[in-house]
């Protein structure tokens, strides 16, 4: 018989033990046995073994008492400790895949519970990985998971990127800093044959939104020789990658001057400083002044941020979704193409698409769907768990009814 771990066990009630079962990885507080085992006798973060009511193991993972989610399985039976050969184990299957689908090392690495790391994000920028812990049970491991990657990547350097707010559900610090090895900022990603300047510390996430690219290998066929419209640009990726693909003219607007200098640095960096212009705006104001200056472009690019961060912003946020689209094809050719997006998980498709058609009947146009879109393959989805499928949206052409 194998050895098992000896970590304090976490006992669930009758019949909880059937979500865990088919796959998914969350134990949430209501859950828990607390007559047999209290979840004020687990300290934030700390390692478990996760049984049912029948005391049979199910897996070994960490807890926080202080969270909804007050448990995450890590690892299916009792073999294998939280520990540095976990972690290589684990990200020596991320990589398997990553370097099955990239040819260079710019990619999403680490994607969570769909690679079987709960609350770990890694990026890969080359030499140079950006993580992020979103959990206690994660912050806690930051050494091992250090020590794998060190060892499966040999990386030049890896920065902690620990600023997402939903650390604060789990009462952990924000904070950014180098964890290992030397680095200088900005760092580089190649995408579509050019270079973007990203800094993982003052940017969005982990600097760069790999969970895109696939989506925006898109534009091939739609660009050339189009005027394009890249509405909450960041650092110009979509824009750049349209110029790139024979767009005559690209406008990028975000209401981030930071991320405005950028576009511009990046725009030069890749020579295409004649085809695009930066503006400095909000969203839905610059497409109300578009709108009013009667401005027209063949392709509109919306990639906002999420509206919906939380259920019960639902409708508010369904309406921002819907208001975006509709000032977004006001703004569109004839025939024209609109490219929308939510990265919301809260923000279901069929809602996303049914704004796109109000919005498109109640300025009497026809929206057909070309091309459903979703996550890069870098950002896997696993069945069992529906959270880890976030990003939707659509690639429509737009045509007066």
């Amino acid at each position: 018989m194998s050895e098992t771990v000896d970590y304090p066990a976490l006992v669930l009630k009758r019949g909880e033990d059937t979500r865990l079962r088919a796959g998914h990885l969350w134990v949430f507080s209501n859950e828990v046995d607390v007559q047999r085992t209290p979840l004020t006798g687990f300290e934030p973060g700390q390692a478990c073994a996760i049984l049912d009511s029948r005391d049979k193991p199910i897996g070994v993972g960490y807890v926080n008492p202080h969270s909804l989610i007050c448990a995450r399985l890590v690892s299916r039976g009792l073999e294998h400790a939280l520990d540095r050969s976990l972690f290589v184990h684990r990200l020596n299957i991320a990589l398997s895949l990553r370097e099955r689908l990239y040819e260079a090392p710019y990619y999403r690495l680490v994607f969570g519970e769909a690679d079987g790391l709960p609350g770990l994000t890694i990026d890969r920028f080359g030499d140079v990985l950006v993580a992020q812990t979103t959990t206690a049970g994660m912050e806690r491991l930051k050494e091992p998971i250090t020590e794998a990657a060190i060892k499966v990547l040999k990386p030049a350097a890896l920065w902690w990127k620990n600023d997402a707010s939903i650390r604060e559900l789990e009462g952990l610090p924000a904070y950014a800093d180098l964890g290992y090895g030397e680095a200088s900022l900005p760092l580089r990603v190649r995408e579509g044959g050019l270079e973007f300047a990203v800094d993982p510390i003052g940017g969005q996430k982990t600097g760069w939104f790999y969970d895109q690219q696939a989506n925006r290998d898109q534009l091939a066929r739609f660009v050339k020789g189009k005027r394009v419209l890249d509405v909450c640009s960041y650092l110009g990726a979509w824009g750049l990658r349209a110029a790139a693909l024979g767009a005559s003219e690209v406008v990028c607007v975000d209401a981030s001057a930071s991320a405005v200098e950028a576009i511009e640095a990046n725009t030069e960096r890749n020579g295409l400083a004649d085809k695009v212009k930066a503006v400095r705006a909000d969203a839905f104001d610059h497409l109300r002044a578009l709108r009013e200056a009667r401005e027209r472009f063949d392709v509109v690019i919306l990639d906002p941020p999420a509206f919906v961060k939380r259920r019960k912003d639902l409708a508010e946020g369904r309406q921002a979704y819907r208001r975006l689209n509709e000032l977004g094809m006001q703004v569109l050719a004839k025939d024209g193409i609109l490219v929308t997006c939510s990265c919301s998980y809260h923000m279901p498709r069929s809602l996303l698409l049914e704004g796109v058609q109000h919005g498109a009947r109640h300025l009497e146009r026809q929206a057909q769907v070309l091309v459903q879109l979703q996550q890069a393959p870098d950002h896997p989805i696993h069945p069992a768990i529906p959270e880890t499928d976030y990003l939707k949206g659509f690639l429509l052409r737009v045509v007066p009814a």
